[in-house]
């Protein structure tokens, strides 16, 4: 019986790809680049300072790393403000049921998100009081495609890889999750999540109730 399921947050609970794609636009304009939302796509589930590197990437010029500090620290300063109205209104369909049925069920719940304003937005969504454990970025040495964000987030509960359930709609993000030998559920089109085990479109999708331990239990006995 799987113990612990582990959520991304941007794309599977709420959506603020909007907020980082305008946030890191006006910072490629300002330094005479310009990304379009196919280049965001490349930006999903990946940390800030990776992000950066993308984004720099697309120009000749090189900068110092106290220089990408500003710009990063710029971005999220951007970020926050842009994030400021965020509400339980946010939240992606079946998000809220899904998290409430699985603390109901006695499941552990962890956020394991590239985003460093993730206890912010949780606070804004209104759903902080259903984590049993948050943990971003900050909390390890490296970001996804890396384990790290998993493993210490099954850790922290008390749980073996095995016993616990990655939710992730980023490649990247499942990527991380088959790395640190958990189950993955993929948010999105299972065209572009093939390494996932499982492919819903939203979390209304996901098993809950009898449905959990029915679709469960055989994988992770």
């Amino acid at each position: 019986m799987p113990k612990t399921v582990i959520f991304d947050l941007d794309g599977v609970i709420t959506d603020t790809a909007r907020f980082h794609f305008l946030a890191w636009k006006r910072l490629a304009n300002k330094i005479g680049l310009d990304i379009d939302d196919a280049f965001n796509e490349k930006l999903k589930g990946v940390d800030r300072m990776n992000s950066l590197e993308l984004i720099l990437a697309q120009g000749t010029k090189k900068y110092s790393e106290q220089e990408k500090l500003a710009m990063a620290d710029e971005k999220n300063e951007d970020y926050k403000v842009l994030i400021e109205e965020m509400t339980a209104k946010d939240l992606l369909p079946g998000a809220h049921s899904t998290l409430t049925s699985l603390r109901k069920m006695g499941i552990k719940l962890a956020l394991a998100s590239a985003s460093k304003n993730a206890a912010t937005i949780l606070n804004k969504l209104g759903i902080s009081d259903l984590f049993d454990y948050v943990v971003d970025s900050n909390q390890v040495k490296h970001g996804k495609p890396a384990p790290d964000i998993f493993l210490l987030a099954a850790k922290q509960l008390g749980s073996s890889p095995s016993e616990c359930i990655g939710v992730e709609d980023a490649v990247v993000g499942v990527q991380a999750i088959k790395s640190a030998g958990m189950y993955a559920v993929g948010v999105g089109d299972p065209k572009v999540l093939t390494q996932a085990d499982m492919v819903i479109p939203d979390l209304t999708g996901f098993p809950v109730g009898e449905a959990f331990s029915a679709t469960f239990n055989k994988v992770l006995a």
